[in-house]
């Protein structure tokens, strides 16, 4: 793979403030981060649920329900209702 040297870089810098325009570039950049932060929250909150799921099982198997901080035990088999899932209507 070919490496950017700096007059790659700014024809590339060139080309995207053509495209966008002084106005709309501080615009575009904020959008992209907080994309970037909405998708960070979510991973983190899939982590969350997967290590909750693996708590649950573990207290499963020794015959606990509860998890150690006191939180429901997720149960797989029934739908969210939270509407924090699916496609977006």
């Amino acid at each position: 793979m070919p490496n950017l040297g700096p007059m790659e870089i700014i024809l590339i810098l060139l080309v995207i403030l053509l495209l966008f325009g002084f106005k709309k570039l501080p615009d575009a950049a904020r959008s992209v981060g907080k994309s970037a932060r909405v998708f960070k929250a979510e991973v983190n909150e899939m982590k969350e649920e997967d290590r909750q799921r693996e708590e649950a099982k573990k207290q499963g198997q020794a015959g606990s329900t509860p998890t150690a901080d006191g939180n429901a035990v997720i149960d797989e088999a029934k739908p969210r209702t939270d509407n924090q899932s699916g496609p977006v209507s």
